[in-house]
């Protein structure tokens, strides 16, 4: 898969992360562990590797998914 199919992808996931926020920036991380991996490496979430059932987007991760949904 090529990088801009890479990016389009982990572009809706990020939507979708903000689709199901609770506590105002935790979102459950149900997705593919490669796709989180790559918004974990742009500082979009925090690391999305523990024991927790959710993740945590970060500042920039949030105002992105916001974009991405409401413009």
């Amino acid at each position: 898969m090529n990088g801009y199919r890479r990016d389009k992808i982990a572009d809706a996931v990020l939507a979708l992360l903000l689709l199901t926020l609770h506590n105002e920036c935790c979102a459950w991380k149900g997705f593919d562990s490669a796709t989180t991996d790559r918004l974990h490496k742009k500082g979009l979430i925090g690391d999305p590797v523990n024991k927790s059932k959710s993740l945590i987007l970060t500042d920039e991760g949030l105002r992105r998914a916001c974009r991405k949904v409401f413009c």
